[in-house]
């Protein structure tokens, strides 16, 4: 079997090692790689997962809560794959990668699979694969995937177009803490949950709690969403409180759009959003890949800089150069 090659039985049957190395073709921006996953993603079995996105505020307790709530989801019978996606550091490219480290004993339970994936450049801090490594964890037999986004900020928006539910993790705090909370982050979330609602911070967790269902209250009500949604709730990930709770309340709504039809109607809609951003991608890589489109980027990016150019008029001259002549992909690496 070849070095890219997938066992795809392996990985149908639950196999994570054989989903980590699909994950980490999927993740290859080299030619071969991409056409040997396209081939795999066409050919794998029809299967879906509750998908459900989760970001907060640094500090709120994310990995915690990650783990202690995929420890409960294995308990009670479920698989769970957590797609974490780490911020790349602008430079070198690197990443944190961290997770499994602060995940140790979810990272343990067999039923569970964690993948921290670099960002890369990709806008908002989202893996550009992520979508696909959910198709590819819902093949292995998961049926639940948690994707954690880097932080608060435009990746949430991202994630929201490729999950059914989206959650955004808070802590215990006043006023100032809700005002630092963006509206945009606000109108998309499903669920707020006020982590660390124990000990002495738990009167100040149920306050917190109020403040955010008031002001979730004040936002327009969105079609999609039945009476009392989108609500905040506390939770504690270092005494499992208030985790059922939140199960179960994410378990109604997902059942809520299911019956109603608008799960499937958003996934299809998420399908297309997501074909129109491969297209756009796709069409920089090619720009990239063209050695003339490359050559006469690098003197416009001087024109414009200088003011010699305005930006529009260059940008159509770059895309005429590609679009005249066929596109001279780069030589892939070797195998």
């Amino acid at each position: 079997m070849g070095r890219r090659s997938i066992d795809v039985e392996a990985l149908c049957a639950g196999n994570r090692t054989a989903l980590a190395r699909a994950i980490t073709l999927i993740e290859s921006s080299r030619p071969q790689d991409r056409q040997v996953a396209r081939e795999l993603l066409t050919g794998l079995p029809e299967r879906t997962a509750l998908r459900i996105g989760l970001s907060g505020t640094p500090g709120v307790g994310k990995s915690t809560f990650i783990e202690a709530f995929g420890l409960m989801l294995v308990a009670a019978g479920h698989r769970v794959a957590v797609l974490a996606v780490d911020p790349s550091s602008a430079r070198s490219g690197g990443s944190i990668l961290g997770d499994k480290t602060r995940m140790e004993q979810l990272s343990r339970a067999p039923e569970a699979f964690i993948r921290p994936s670099p960002s890369q450049s990709a806008l908002g801090g989202v893996a550009r694969r992520t979508r696909e490594a959910i198709r590819l964890c819902e093949a292995a037999g998961h049926d639940i995937v948690l994707v954690e986004t880097v932080g608060v900020g435009q990746s949430e928006t991202m994630v929201a177009d490729m999950t059914d539910l989206f959650v955004l993790l808070l802590a215990p705090g006043g006023g100032d803490e809700l005002q630092g909370v963006k509206r945009g982050i606000m109108e998309i979330a499903d669920l707020i949950l006020v982590n660390k609602a124990d000990g002495d911070l738990r009167a100040t967790a149920v306050r917190t709690v109020a403040d955010y269902a008031g002001a979730l209250r004040l936002l327009r009500k969105r079609p999609h969403d039945p009476e009392g949604w989108p609500r905040a709730m506390p939770v504690s990930a270092l005494d499992n409180s208030g985790l059922e709770e939140a199960w179960q309340a994410m378990q109604d709504l997902a059942d809520w759009r299911r019956e109603t039809g608008i799960l499937a109607e958003t996934r299809r809609k998420q399908a297309v959003q997501w074909m129109e951003r491969e297209i756009e991608q796709g069409l920089r890589t090619r720009l990239n890949a063209d050695s003339q489109v490359r050559a006469l980027l690098s003197d416009l990016r001087v024109s414009v800089a200088n003011g010699d150019i305005p930006a529009e008029a260059a940008a159509d001259m770059a895309l005429d150069r590609f679009l005249s002549a066929p596109v001279v992909p780069q030589t892939p690496d070797a195998p």
